[in-house]
């Protein structure tokens, strides 16, 4: 299970380092993490209730809770708090049934969000925490490995390793149990794929509420016994270029968006001890692929997956890359391409509905049949994306189902629409196309841009690749387009913005 790998790591490598967190300045060897796990799980252990509330940034303190939570017995429920806090965990609270949420006194009066009677402060935990307590759990550390996990919770592989809500960012977020399984085969998955080592450090920038920040950040290199230097900012761009460029990280993952930002603020070298720049959550763009490699040597390795899936379903890899697609299948999943109306398998070349199937895959949506049912069938999942296998075996993304609106009996897709306004605009003005309610054609596609533009001559470009159909009747100016914790585009926000503003005609 996760927290025995992280035991067993602690126990083969007591002396090195763990977790470095940038913001404090802090480290912890593996050694003194074990002492603070065994610690901490003693007093999670006490209360009677399984879930647990988890409102913590990317920090070494949201590492050690989570472990700690699952070697108590404990299912961390991780709190989107990018999107609201407050209201966030409450919706938490009543989907899943729990009422104490693990925080931070100095993070919450940082994001804004009032003191509640639920929540427990790491800072209070540390300061309960007596020099009997440390030396005791000091000495248990140095145990034969079997007797520390005598002491821990033992349970399945198919047990909840953790409740991760989906963005939100098209419809209501759903709950997601992801299992130990679902999170071991992933990342063991990715590890084989990627060539990740043991001597590997993270660059670990992802929110934790995020499945990308969860397992492939905060996860994964305390499983794998590599180190993790934290920090809880994404969105401080020059002092995440600074940290890479002192500190010589070996791998960073996030999103295009992140990414792009911390090459403008980066000079030629500055990322030159990265092996692996991993890119997912959205789609990378060809000019942003161009940039790395031009300006620092560097292979950005595009990967897709879903939280559903833990998250990783494919990824392009040091050794099998082809620019444009999102790579091969990990070797634990199956994946197929299905046609939209029939359901028949199709072959190569071929586009239509993306369904996985593996160890990977969640076992259900929770205290949710209905959706469940819908996603889930025979153990394949229904990614609710468009795509088509190569005859290489490459996956390719074409968008998806939710992203598409029919018009005059045509197909659009959203995202296709943006990738060509965005090859004619470049990388400076970003695009978001939605659709809006329309009284005569039934949806109205919206070209939603930061800056101004010359929209005659956009629509005069845009009708020599698209269809009169796709080109956005509509072109406005939103300066910041609002983002979700992950870095994409929020949809539902951006559409709700021009729906509110009426900043379109009937």
């Amino acid at each position: 299970m996760i927290h025995e790998r992280f035991v067993i790591n602690s126990k083969n490598n007591p002396s090195k380092t763990a977790l470095r967190d940038m913001h404090s300045g802090k480290a912890v060897s593996f050694g003194k993490a074990l002492t603070a796990v065994l610690i901490l799980s003693k007093k999670f252990r006490k209360t009677e209730e399984v879930f647990t509330g988890v409102l913590l940034p990317t920090s070494q303190g949201c590492a050690l809770t989570v472990v700690s939570l699952l070697a108590s017995g404990k299912i961390p429920v991780m709190i989107n708090y990018s999107t609201g806090a407050e209201k966030n965990i409450l919706y938490a609270m009543e989907k899943c049934g729990f009422s104490r949420v693990i925080t931070s006194k100095y993070f919450i009066d940082k994001i804004g969000c009032p003191q509640q009677k639920e929540m427990i402060f790491l800072e209070d935990i540390i300061k309960s925490i007596s020099l009997k307590e440390k030396v005791f759990a000091g000495l248990k550390s140095k145990l034969p490995l079997r007797s520390i996990l005598s002491e821990l919770h033992s349970c399945s592989e198919d047990e909840p390793a953790v409740v991760l809500f989906t963005s939100g960012s098209e419809k209501e977020p759903k709950a997601i149990q992801l299992s130990h399984k679902n999170l071991l085969s992933n990342i063991q998955a990715c590890a084989e794929a990627l060539g990740i080592e043991k001597e590997d450090v993270f660059m670990n920038i992802l929110p934790p509420f995020h499945v990308f920040g969860y397992n492939v950040n905060l996860v994964m290199p305390l499983v794998l016994g590599c180190t993790s230097l934290t920090y809880p900012n994404p969105l401080d761009y020059k002092t995440v270029v600074d940290i890479i460029r002192k500190e010589k990280p070996t791998l960073i993952a996030g999103s295009p968006y992140f990414l792009s930002n911390y090459s403008k603020h980066s000079q030629t070298g500055d990322f030159s001890s990265l092996k692996l720049v991993i890119s997912g959550a959205d789609k990378a763009q060809d000019w942003l692929l161009d940039e790395y490699f031009e300006k620092h040597g560097i292979k950005i390795l595009e990967g897709y997956g879903t939280t559903e899936t833990s998250p990783v379903i494919s990824v392009n890899t040091p050794f099998e890359n082809k620019k444009g697609s999102i790579g091969k299948p990990l070797k634990n999943l199956s994946v197929e391409i299905h046609d939209l109306d029939s359901g028949k398998k199709l072959g190569a070349g071929e586009k239509g509905k993306i369904l996985v199937k593996g160890d990977s895959v969640m076992s259900g949506y929770f205290d949710d049949l209905e959706e469940t049912s819908f996603r889930l069938r025979d153990g394949w999942y229904d990614t609710g994306d468009i795509g088509y296998t190569d005859s290489e075996g490459f996956l390719w993304h074409s968008g998806r189902l939710r992203r598409c609106v029919k018009i005059g009996g045509e197909m659009i897709s959203l995202v296709a629409i943006e990738n060509r306004i965005e090859q004619i605009l470049g990388p400076e003005n970003e695009c978001c196309v939605v659709d809006i309610p329309d009284k005569k054609r039934g949806s109205k596609i919206v070209a939603v841009m930061s800056k101004e533009t010359d929209t005659a001559g956009l629509r005069s470009k845009l009708s020599s690749v698209l269809p009169n159909v796709a080109i956005p009747k509509n072109f406005i100016v939103i300066p910041d387009l609002p983002k979700m914790g992950s870095g994409k585009n929020d949809f539902r926000k951006i559409s709700d913005i021009v729906k509110k503003n009426r900043l379109i005609s009937d």
